[in-house]
This record gives structure tokens, sequence and C-alpha cells, in this order.
């Protein structure tokens, strides 16, 4: 699988995700309002990819700065463009904020110093979210027997991480483990991740993957054809609701329906335990365009207004269980994700 983002000394290399799959062209950013811009227009996308992101985009600015006077206005100015990029992935600030830490922990060295922590604190980030992804994997291949198929909204696999992926992993996890299986992806309009994005990784890994349309749920379902349903998300709240690429809520509904287990992947960073619950969490709002424009072509009349919420909140009543590095939570999840916040990681 190619690398979603690596850090090269002196700039980020990102592979950009609007162009998968017909080409795979690499961006680099060279400072951090570069990758500001990268994160703001989708080159990179997903959660755990953006928070790494962010992360590194610390890095990169922090590392250019000359003078240790202006050292706590520049480095606030990074954090804040940084930090207004996209709302709803957790992710994002919950990197920010480690920066954050790093950066007050090792203030006092001097700015040589200062520079290679903040480095190595991004590089820590890339590093565990592929092997937090590959805990995910551990435990959630145990809920996906032989011969079932899977549907998967949106794409929460390597591209939307720093490798291997959540929602994908566990996908990853049970077919290395030798599972047949069977992946359903429906192309989670407007921007096309599973049918870009979720597809093209799936195909690379010899993966058996069927792409649908997202009306066809529904469908599939009542014939029996999908088994269960596996997606990642954006941010949880503490009661378990869980913002997803808008739809998830609506292959949820569908999942509850028809009587299938729905799960959620995500790493314990994607939970909010300041929030309540999913009516605190804020929902992107994104360009009219990515509706209305396909390609180039103009799929409505250009002057009717369009609604593009780029989440939609699933609440937990409808989740089965999360999955997380740390092990499965099941409702009440007020109860059982506070009790993993607290435990150490598992051993596999």
């Amino acid at each position: 699988m190619l690398p979603t983002i690596e850090w090269k000394t002196d700039r980020i290399i990102m592979i950009d995700q609007r162009l998968l799959p017909g080409q795979e062209v690499y961006v680099e950013c060279r400072d951090y309002n570069q990758v500001a811009e990268a994160i703001e227009q989708m080159v990179i996308r997903g959660a755990p990819a953006i928070g790494v992101a962010a992360a590194f985009g610390v890095a990169l600015g922090v590392s250019v700065i000359g003078d240790a006077k202006t050292l706590e206005e520049d480095f606030e100015r990074i954090y804040r463009r940084l930090e207004q990029t996209r709302p709803t992935a957790r992710n994002l600030f919950w990197a920010l904020e480690r920066m954050r830490e790093c950066y007050h922990t090792n203030r006092h060295l001097d700015l040589s110093q200062l520079k290679e922590r903040i480095i190595q604190e991004a590089l820590a980030i890339d590093r565990e979210d592929v092997e937090t992804n590959k805990k995910i994997g551990f435990f959630g291949k145990a809920l996906i027997q032989d011969g079932q198929s899977i549907l998967t909204h949106c794409n929460a696999g390597a591209l939307a991480t720093a490798g291997y992926g959540t929602a994908l992993g566990i996908i990853r996890a049970a077919f290395e483990e030798g599972k047949n299986i069977q992946v359903f992806a429906d192309e989670t309009r407007p921007f096309l991740q599973g049918a870009r994005l979720t597809c093209w990784e799936l195909d690379k890994d010899g993966i058996p993957v069927i792409l649908i349309a997202d009306n066809m749920a529904g469908y599939l379902m009542k014939k029996g054809e999908i088994s269960l349903v596996v997606t990642g998300a954006d941010r949880i709240a503490r009661n378990g609701d869980t913002a997803n690429k808008i739809g998830t809520y609506t292959v949820a509904v569908l999942a509850r329906e028809h009587g299938l287990p729905f799960y959620i992947a995500a790493p314990m960073s994607t939970i909010d335990f300041s929030l309540n619950s999913g009516d605190e969490i804020p929902i992107e709002e994104r360009n009219p365009d990515e509706i209305r424009i396909l390609g180039r072509q103009c799929l409505s009349p250009p002057h009717i207004p369009v609604r593009n919420p780029a989440f939609d909140v699933t609440p937990a009543s409808f989740i089965t269980a999360i999955i997380t590095e740390k092990g499965i939570a099941r409702a009440p999840y007020t109860e059982s994700l506070e009790q993993l916040k607290g435990n150490k990681d598992k051993e596999e």
C-alpha cells in the first residue's frame, strides 16, 4: 500500500486523494500553510490522516522559525491556522493538542533542540497511528465470520489514516486470517470516497469488492446479500453518538431495520469525552459545487440552492459496538468507553 503521508525533513509528501484512482500523484507541502490548504481541499482526508497531517504541519512550521524571541507568537499562528481547517474531525484537534503539550513541555530547551522534539512528536503520532489501526483490526476481525459480506461507507482505510486503516483495517485483518469475505463499497456521494478510494485500496490488496450506488444498500440487505456494516468515524461523543461521512446514519437505519450488526471502528483519539451527545458535534458544511458539479458537468440548474453537510450523526442506539485499539465497547457507551479510556492497551 502506498503511504498516505510522509515526513521528508524539509517537506511533507502526501498522495493527492482527489485524483485517485485515475492518477497516483504526490503533493509536496513545504510550509504549514500548504499543509492547511491540503487538508481543506481534501488532498488528504480521513480523521486519523488529518491528525497526522496537522502534527506534521506544526513540525514543519516550527522547523523554520529563526528567532526564539518570536517563538510563542509564531507557534500560535501555526497552531491557529491548522486548527481552522476542518471542524468535525476530532483527531485534528487531538493531534494539535498533543503537539502543543510537547511544545510547552520542551519550551525551556534551546530552539534547535525544541525543533527536534517537535519533529519527533509528530513522527510518533504517525507511527502510533499505524500500530493503533492494527490493534483495531485484531479486535474487530473476531466480529467477521467466514463467508460473510460486509458493507462499508466512505473510506476508512490506509488512505484515511497513516496506514492500514480502521474499518478497512478490520476487513484486512479478517482477510489476512484467511476468511472468505465479500465487501460491498457504496459510492459515497458527493466526493465518491467509496467508489474512488475504498475500491482502489481493496483491489490493490486482492480483497473482493463490489461497488454499489448509495441508494442500493436497502435492496441488498432485504435480499440477504449483506451480513454486517462497518464504518469509520470522525468524532464520537462520550455517549457513543458518532459523526461519520454523510449517509452513514441512513445506512445505520437500514441495518437496524434488517437486523444487521452495525459497527464503528475508530481509535480512542476520535472519542471526544467533552461532548455529552452527538448534538454537540460540529458538522462541516462544504462547497455547494461538490454536489452541483461532477467533473466538468453541472448536474442541476446552477442557481438552485444546495445543502452540503459533510457528516451526519448516528445515534448510539443504532450502533452494535465501537471497536477501538483498547478493545470493543458496547452499550451503555457512557460506561464502556470511559472504562476503555482508563485501560492499558490489551495484549494481542
